[in-house]
Parts: C-alpha cells; sequence; structure tokens
C-alpha cells in the first residue's frame, strides 16, 4: 500500500486522541510522529535523490565512436509533405498541412492521422541492407526513432495496439534493426521522442489557461503537447482506442504506463546501449525521470554494459546524460564529451518530395570540427514509407565512409588537443534557431582542426589547398602549451608523398606535396 506523510500524520494523531493515551505516552507517541515523518520525507526526497546515480561514467567506447546514423522513418513519412511533424500540423485548420491533407486524403474529419498507417507498409525495408549502409558510411552506432511525437511505436509492443507489428509494417522495426546492428558488431541506439505525445489540453485548467491567451482559434498553438485539442477532432476523442495514439488520458496514467512503460519495454526487449532523448522532456515529472535513469543504469549493470543516456536542454543532471545540440554545435572545445544530432538535408527530417540533400563535405567538415571539440556526431538518414533510403542519401553516406576508410585514424578513438583548431571562421552562437547559419557556414584554406592520440596530433584542414603551397600552424608555438612538441615525423593521410615541415617562431610550416582527396587534407 502506497501512503504519504498526511495519511501517517492522520493515523498517529487519531490514535493520541484514544483516551488511554496520557503524559508520558503521548510524549513518546509525538516522537514516533516526528521520527516517522522525517522517515517518509527521506523517503519522498529519495525518489529523485540524482546523488544515488552518481558513479555513473561515460563509457569510452562513446567517446571512441564518434559518429552514429539514425533515422526518421514513421507513419509522418507516408505524406512526403513538409515535416515530420505533419501529425499536429494535420489538425490545425490554417495549415498548409491541413490543406494538402484535406485535397490529398479527403477531410480531416474522416481521414484522420490514423488512417495513413495502413499507407505505411515498409515493404521495400530490409534491416540487413539499412545497417549495411549505415556501417559503409562510417557509424559505429545505429538505430532508429523508436516514437516519434505521433504516439506510434516501431516495435513490438504491448503498452500501446498503435505499433509497427500490429499495424502498417507488421514488423519489429526496432527488434530488426538491433539484431542487425549487433550481428554487424555495432552499438545500438533507440531515440525516444514521445514526452511530447501526451494530450496536456485535455485538462481543463491546461485548456483553460490556453484559452485565455485570446489568441484567434486558428492560430492557438497549444504548444505542450504534439496534437492540438480542438473538439470533436482526434486528438481530442473518447475513444478509448484513439486516446492511445493520441495521448489523450489521465496524466498519472500516460505517465507510468505510457512514457515510462514504453521505455522499460525498450530496455527490457532490447536492450539499447543509447537512449536518446527529444526535447520536452521537462514536461516529464521529474520521479519519472530519476526512475527511468535508475531502471536502465540498473538494467546495464546487471548485463555488464556500459550505457549512454543522451538529452536535449537541461532536462536531465550531466551526472547521468550527455548533452546534445540540434542542428548546431559548440564553438570552442568543451570539456566534457557531448554530442550533436544533424540531419542529411537542409529540410525536414523525415523524407517529403522536396528535400534538398547537404553536400558529403560539408557533413565531413562538421564531424571534423564537433569532433575537435570533444564532441560527437548523430547523423539523421531520411528514408521513404516504402523502405527505400532514397539514392541522392545513398550517395552522401558512402562519400562519408569513402573518406572515413582513408581518414578515420584522425576520427575515431581520438581525444582533443590542447585546442580544438585555428582560423578565422567562427561557429554562431546559440543553438537550433541558428541552424540557417550553421547550414551555410563554409570554411577557408586557413582553417584547421585538431585531435590526439596518445603522442600523435593529426591537423584537418577545412578549407581548398594547392599542390605546392605551405600552410602556418601557430598553435604549435603558443604559449598555451605547457612545451614546444618535439616532432619527430610527418605524414599525409592516404599519401606516400613525402611531407617537407620546419618549426620556427611563428610556428609549424608544413608544405602541401600532394592532395589525396577535396575534403579534407590529414598531417599526421
Amino acid at each position: 500500500m502506497e501512503t504519504d506523510g498526511t495519511d501517517v500524520l492522520f493515523i498517529l494523531i487519531s490514535l493520541l486522541n484514544k483516551p488511554y493515551l496520557k503524559s508520558n505516552i503521548t510524549k513518546l507517541f509525538i516522537t514516533i510522529l516526528l521520527s516517522l515523518m522525517s522517515c517518509i520525507a527521506s523517503a519522498q526526497e529519495n525518489k529523485t535523490n540524482w546523488e544515488t546515480l552518481s558513479d555513473y561514467k561515460v563509457p569510452e567506447w562513446f567517446q571512441d565512436a564518434k559518429f552514429g546514423i539514425y533515422f526518421h522513418w514513421g507513419v509522418y513519412s507516408v505524406p512526403e509533405f513538409q515535416t515530420e511533424w505533419y501529425p499536429r500540423y494535420l489538425y490545425f485548420p490554417w495549415s498548409d498541412v491541413h490543406k494538402h491533407h484535406e485535397k490529398t486524403y479527403g477531410p480531416v474529419s474522416k481521414f484522420g492521422y490514423h488512417d495513413l498507417i495502413p499507407l505505411f507498409k515498409a515493404e521495400k525495408f530490409n534491416a540487413k541492407e539499412w545497417v549495411s549502409l549505415f556501417k559503409k558510411a562510417g557509424a559505429r552506432f545505429v538505430g532508429p526513432v523508436a516514437e516519434h511525437h505521433d504516439g506510434f511505436s516501431m516495435w513490438d509492443s504491448k503498452c500501446t495496439p498503435w505499433n509497427a507489428v500490429n499495424m502498417g509494417p507488421k514488423k519489429d522495426i526496432v527488434g530488426e534493426i538491433a539484431r542487425e546492428v549487433r550481428n554487424q558488431d555495432l552499438k545500438f541506439i533507440t531515440t525516444f521522442h514521445h514526452a511530447r505525445n501526451f494530450q496536456r489540453y485535455s485538462d481543463p485548467d491546461i485548456l483553460k489557461a490556453e484559452l485565455a491567451k485570446k489568441l484567434p482559434a486558428e492560430r492557438r498553438r497549444f504548444y505542450r503537447s504534439h496534437f492540438p485539442y480542438y473538439p470533436g477532432t482526434h486528438p481530442a476523442s473518447n475513444d478509448p482506442k484513439l486516446q492511445y495514439l493520441y495521448g489523450n488520458m489521465p496524466a498519472e496514467k500516460w505517465n507510468r504506463e505510457i512514457w515510462f512503460g514504453k521505455l522499460k519495454e525498450v530496455i527490457d526487449k532490447y536492450e539499447p546501449d543509447i537512449i536518446w532523448f527529444d526535447s520536452w522532456l521537462d514536461e516529464i515529472p521529474e520521479q519519472y525521470r530519476y526512475e527511468f535513469c535508475d531502471y536502465y543504469l540498473r538494467k546495464s549493470k546487471e548485463r555488464n554494459k556500459e550505457v549512454v543516456i543522451v538529452r536535449k536542454q537541461n532536462d536531465l543532471p550531466l551526472s547521468v546524460s550527455v548533452e546534445n545540440l540540434e542542428n548546431s554545435r559548440k564553438s570552442n572545445l568543451h570539456p566534457v564529451v557531448w554530442e550533436t544530432d544533424e540531419t542529411v538535408s537542409y529540410g525536414s527530417w523525415s523524407y517529403t518530395t522536396d528535400l534538398k540533400i547537404k553536400p558529403s563535405k560539408h557533413l565531413i567538415h562538421e564531424l571534423i570540427d564537433i569532433v575537435s571539440k570533444n564532441g560527437v556526431l548523430l547523423l539523421n538518414v531520411s528514408p521513404r514509407a516504402s523502405g527505400e533510403i532514397p539514392a541522392d542519401q545513398q550517395k552522401v553516406l558512402l562519400e562519408i565512409g569513402e573518406w572515413l576508410k582513408q581518414n578515420g585514424e584522425a576520427i575515431y578513438n581520438t581525444r582533443p588537443w590542447y585546442t580544438y583548431g585555428e582560423g578565422p571562421t567562427k561557429e554562431p552562437e546559440g543553438s537550433l534557431k541558428n541552424r540557417k547559419l550553421f547550414d551555410s557556414l563554409e570554411y577557408t584554406s586557413l582553417d584547421y582542426r585538431f585531435t590526439r592520440k596518445g603522442n600523435t596530433v593529426y591537423v584537418l584542414t577545412m578549407g581548398e589547398l594547392n599542390v605546392g603551397t605551405n600552410i602556418l600552424l601557430k598553435s604549435f608555438v603558443s604559449k598555451q602549451m605547457a612545451e614546444v612538441p618535439k616532432i619527430q615525423r610527418v605524414t599525409i593521410l592516404g599519401s606516400t608523398k613525402t611531407v617537407n615541415w620546419k618549426m620556427d617562431r611563428n610556428g609549424l610550416i608544413l608544405n602541401v606535396p600532394e592532395i589525396p582527396n577535396k575534403v579534407s587534407i590529414v598531417y599526421k
């Protein structure tokens, strides 16, 4: 039986009022009462006592891995229109998504988001081919968006009828990917975005506060939930089955049985090496966030596994998690390992017909910059609903893999040098809000990044160079160094040409005898 301090207080006070309890006995009961209340208060506090998890350390394998791939793929991939947030904007009558949906599928009232599920067939999905492609791209950890904001689980779930085994593909996507990842000796990541799925505006007080903003009805944002709460629509339905998809149920039931329940289910069934959270985790009561961390870390110890929790914002203490920046990155070397999640395109994270794919050079430069600053890159891919990974995305992935095959020595298993690099180009401050600035960033021939492995320093060039020219690296004579390094030899990865070099008071001067690739020359 669960109780709280109020219940215990009531019981003990009732006992104190009995006529046979007097004087010293009364004092005794007061002492007992205070003692019990203190114990209960301590127990309540321990529900979220993060210090009990303080022995957690980010595993070395994650710091060595540097590069992973995941994919936004689900029911929202079916329309191939605008964004993976299609299910949300579908229910805003003023949105372009709403207009497109009604033109394509008919009235939203008759053909809702759940009606798209039979069209998500994944008939060309092949887990072995996908994981093989990602491995060729150089990824060291791989996995799916296990559940986006839309309430549809990509695994064989008992928590909800809305899952990829019961409906749509009728395949255990998470399970099939997990099996192939381990067959190919990679680490397995599952990402969770479902903290936003709960229909918070079904709470009359929250809805009242939203309506009090006095925004025009067509412009109400219902920001705290993925689906807007308009009476008469599917997200506001009283149908018990629909409520599991649209998150419309009592808060306690949803927090424990759905948010936490789904996480426990994936941990128990698929043993992910990394669990990654999107934003809005702060909407989940701290008690449940703590219970998740405690459960996952205890399970990992039982299995003798070293696992990683990744989160955005400040939604979990860094003592148990890794910081993630979306579509952005640090502007300086950071003392603690961190992560960026980035997508292969300039637009939507899920496939759309107008998706513009970034050149591999852009993504490789981003990887180099992230690694030099003690970071890890998680790159998103956007498959079609059929299970095809479009050819232009495959081409970019394989080009990244080719560069890493030649130069991965300067990326994998490295650690930062005393400085991340030098050059005139600086990354923008801020995070996702500056996505366009990050996407348009181009480096020059004077920009260099450094990584380190033992007594070896790698110099990664970021701009175009010409054979026969020299580069000057001032960092090798900086006063910030404990001592000037004694260089024994210099080579270029992927080249057998001799590198002429010299040190003077201005820095290390290296010549460019050959350009083995057009993306980044790596001096060792």
